[in-house]
Order: C-alpha cells, then structure tokens, then sequence
C-alpha cells in the first residue's frame, strides 16, 4: 500500500456516517482491550502461524454478553463491523460476513479503518493489482483481473510507474518475516475488497449524494423564519386530536395487517431476489400479470387505496364494476389522476374533455356528486390546473369506498380470483445454487419497455371502448360481398 502523507481533497466534504463509524471504531476499541475484550490466538494458516486470530463465534458471543442483545442481533452487529472493513476474514475474502462457527478473523489496522477519509484512488489500486498479478503469476480472480484490464487500460499513461512501484512494494514485502507478510497481504486485501468490491456487489461504504451543507455547523435563525415556526405552530394547536389510545390502536391495527407483508418482517416467496438472484417474485408480481399471488389479492382486501394502486387490482375491479353497470366513478377517478400527473401541454384539452363526458349536463358517464362540489370544479375548470378535481376525485372516491368497495369484496369476482392465486413454494437454494445463479444474473426488463406495454394496453382498452359506428361497418360488411 501506498503510504500518503496528504489526503487529497475528493469532494465529500461531510461524511453522514460519520458518527456511527465513531460509535463502532469505539466497540471495536473494546474488543481489543487485552483484558476484557475478545481473546485472539494464534493459529495456522497455510502452515504460517497468524498471531491474533479469533474465530466468529467468540466475536458474536462476546457482542451478545457486552450489548445485552439476542444471537441474531449480535450476528447482524458484527457482520456490519465486516462489511464496513473493521473486522476481515483469514478464509474466505468474498463473503465479508461474520459466521457464527470456528472461522477465522483479524481486527483490521487502523491505518484501514474508514474513517481514515482518504480516497482511495485508482492508481493505488492498480498498484495493488499489479503487485498481486506479479505474487500470483498472474493467476487473479475474475473480478480482479476485470479491474486490472481495465485499468491497464486507462492509466496507460503511467503504467510504467505503476508496475515499477508494485515491484519494489512486492521485493520490500519479501524482506518481512512470513507472518507479517500474511497478515500484511490479507489486510490489504480486505481494504481492497470493501473499497473495490467485486462488481455488482453491494458496498457498505457506497455514498449518496454530495452534501453541501455541514449538517454539524450551526446556522443562524432570522426574524422570518421564526415567524413561520410560530404560525406553524399556531395552527397545530388548532388542529382537531385525538386519544393517545385510539391512536396507539389504529397503530396496532395496521401493524397487526401488514406485519405478513412487509419484506423487513416477512420472507418474501418464493424467494428475495436481491439475496438468491432469481427474478421469480418480481415475474409473478409483475404490473399487469396474468394471475395474481394470494398475498397480493390479500392485500386488495385492506383498503380501496391498496386496490388502486395495484394495477392488475384495478383491472379485476373494472370488471365488476361493468357487470354492475357503475363503472363511470372509476373512470373519472382515472382521468383525474391522469390530468393530475399528466403534462402540462395537454392539461386544458383532457379538462375539457373530462368535462363533457362526466361533469356537463346530459354527459354520456355522468357522475353524481353534490352541489356544492359540483360548483367549485365547474368554477375551477374555466382556468384548469393540475389539482382542479381534487374535490370532485375525493367525493368519488369516499362514494367507492363507502358502497362499491365492500360490495366488491363479496362478490363472486374477487372470490374467484382468490381461488385462482399462486401461492409459490419458498426457494430453498444451496450455496453452489446462490453461486451459480449470481453468475447467470441478467439485465431485468427496462422501466420504458414496460411503459410502452402499458400504453399499448391503454390504447386496445380505448379502441375495444369507444363507439360503434353502425353505419360504417355495414358499409364495409357490403363492400366485402
């Protein structure tokens, strides 16, 4: 590794993360401490004797005794200090996980440490590549090799330098004494690793975007914003409360009907596609898909806002709202959110046919909505902007939930299409499975191919709806005779 003496300036100014990498530098301090902290051993590895070598479980046992937390807790905790590269594995440098087994591990240097704030460049990198091509006799893994293609590529300017440097990095490493050349190797591996993963890997370390305010720096309040606390304020006092019970209850409600639908509290089936890397779950929950999964026609069943925003509940909807002859709610409720999210070159022509064919009297959909709603959408229609149904679209919509809903979830339409779910089997994959199907892992489909499908269904749903013209067909019908 190349020893800096100037931390060049890259730009991210202010690390939010900074104060929890404190909080874990400060636990991994206490791990350390010779006496009430994890005791190392020494150990063989590839017949080098390693000295301070401790194994995962003593790590996972000792977070549980000093945090007062549960086993999987714990194992979160410590895979957490391997992912962000205070802890590195003797083994297996692929997986910066913490094993709850005999697996050996090292603390890291501090010299390593990410707080350390120095970027790490492409030609240090390159250097290391190069010094590891040479150890190996160019024998590199995939990743690595991928890497040094490249960057052979584009430091082509100054490769000479590079391969110079990694050689007298490689003959000053040989004149250590084995163990610390081991140990030496695999803590700049393990830098290497969180700092250059493999690719399409996810890294602890990846950051957002550049801030360019210091959170920590203590700005100046004016007279005008505190005006603007105070009328904030003011009207939170005027709002209308209530209970703390009734609303710790409404809270445990909706805790209790979506805990088997979170992904952070339930398993996703047949398997999370961001762990296994197979792309079932998201093929069988597709926008528009054919038949639907039982978790997700359950969810229809939680609130009219759930089903909307399913397309694919939408669509079922639809139908049964045309065996009642009653679906002109849900097709102005439609075109408000289309006028509300559409752009703005064509927000006066869809007011003004959403006008005549919902609001103007002798409509073909007429909606019934009241008076007084009625008047402040046809008032607001003279100068049309995004949000001029919102009150004509809320009406509809508590006239849905309150009738058509309900009656919806009884009817034989949604019955059916209970019994017809999937309820896919969990994927149970072996390690050699995972490692094979993150090798085959393709491209998804593009966000643009899908909308185009969407529009292309938008378009057959309008022609399959719009008006016979009895006249022409019977002019075509007599043409082919």
């Amino acid at each position: 590794m190349t020893i800096r003496t100037v931390r060049p300036n890259r730009g991210q100014h202010f690390h939010p993360r900074i104060h929890c990498l404190k909080k874990l530098e400060a636990m991994v301090v206490e791990m350390q401490d010779p006496k009430a902290g994890v005791k190392g051993t020494e150990q063989k590895l590839n017949v080098t004797t390693i000295p301070h070598v401790i194994a995962g479980k003593d790590i996972i046992a000792w977070i549980t005794n000093k945090m007062k937390v549960t086993q999987e807790e714990a194992e979160a905790f410590a895979t957490m200090l391997v992912a962000y590269g205070y802890v590195y594995p003797l083994q297996n440098h692929k997986k910066l996980v913490m094993c709850n087994d005999s697996s050996l591990y090292r603390f890291q240097t501090p010299y390593f440490w990410p707080t350390q704030k120095w970027f790490p460049e492409d030609s240090d990198y390159a250097i290391y590549l190069a010094k590891r091509n040479i150890r190996k006799k160019g024998m590199l893994e995939a990743y690595e090799q991928a890497h040094y293609n490249h960057l052979n590529e584009w430091l082509n300017h100054k490769w000479d330098f590079i391969v110079m440097q990694a050689t007298e990095q490689y003959k000053a490493g040989k004149d250590r004494q084995k163990p610390d050349r081991v140990v030496f190797e695999c803590q700049e591996r393990a830098y290497w690793i969180v700092n250059r993963p493999p690719r399409r890997t996810h890294s602890a370390l990846d950051c957002g975007p550049e801030r360019l305010l210091n959170p920590n720096e203590e700005q100046k309040v004016t007279f005008d914003q505190y005006r603007r606390v105070n009328i904030f304020y003011q009207q939170a006092i005027m709002r209308s409360k209530v209970k703390s019970s009734v609303s710790l209850g409404a809270l445990v409600k909706y805790i209790t009907t979506y805990k088997n639908h979170d992904p952070f509290l339930a398993p996703c089936l047949p398997s999370n596609p961001w762990q296994t890397d197979n792309d079932a779950y998201w093929t069988l929950n597709m926008r528009r898909v054919e038949v639907p999964t039982k978790m997700r026609v359950e969810r229809w069943s939680f609130s009219l806002f759930e089903l909307l925003t399913d397309l694919r509940g939408r669509d079922d909807f639809k139908i049964f709202l045309k065996k009642e002859f009653s679906g002109e709610n849900l097709a102005f409720w439609e075109a408000a959110e289309e006028l509300k999210w559409g752009t703005a070159s064509s927000m006066s022509a869809k007011a003004e046919t959403i006008f005549k064919t919902f609001l103007a009297p002798g409509a073909p959909r007429w909606i019934n909505i009241d008076g007084r709603t009625m008047g402040l959408t046809v008032k607001g229609l003279d100068h049309p902007h995004r949000y001029v149904l919102e009150a004509a679209q809320t009406h509809v919509f508590m006239l849905m939930k309150k009738d058509t809903f309900f009656r919806y979830l009884k009817s034989p339409t949604y019955k059916d299409i209970q019994k017809k779910a999937l309820n896919p089997e969990t994927h149970n994959f072996s390690p050699a499975q995972l490692e094979q199907n993150a090798q085959n892992r393709s491209a998804g489909i593009h966000p643009i191919v899908l909308w185009q499908q969407e529009e292309e269904e938008k378009a057959k749903a309008a022609a399959a709806s719009a008006p016979v013209d009895v006249k022409a067909m019977m002019s075509k019908i007599d043409r082919k005779k």
